[in-house]
């Protein structure tokens, strides 16, 4: 089973094209090992996949030929990513309620927080 048709199956990617793509830049390894949109990957192989700043690993238990229902294809593999932080932690920069328009270093240190 190819790696970038497998991806698109168990709806990693919405495209094929896009999943080739990662596969291309670099962003898809299976078992460690950098992969091409033709690798092979077989039951028990664990593919790496880095998605936003953040690693995504997945172990194959089913590799699937068709793109099937949401339902299934969460069946098809085993999520071992890391846990993601969490989005509501406090902001270290707070700005007093009514303090008016943010200065140029105010600006600065919220851009800086948010990242690019």
């Amino acid at each position: 089973m190819r790696i970038d048709r497998w991806l698109w199956a168990v709806r990693i990617y919405k495209t094929r094209t896009l999943a080739t793509d990662a596969c291309r830049a670099g962003h898809v390894r299976v078992n460690g090992v950098s992969a091409k949109a033709a690798s092979l990957v077989r039951r028990g192989d664990v593919v790496t996949i880095r998605s936003g700043g953040l690693d995504r690993i997945l172990e194959v238990v089913e590799p699937l030929e068709h793109r099937v229902a949401a339902a299934l294809a969460v069946q098809a593999f085993v999520d071992r990513s890391p846990v993601r932080p969490s989005r509501e932690a406090p902001a270290p920069f707070e700005r007093e309620r009514g303090a008016g328009r943010p200065t140029k270093r105010d600006r600065r240190v919220l851009d800086r927080l948010r990242g690019p």
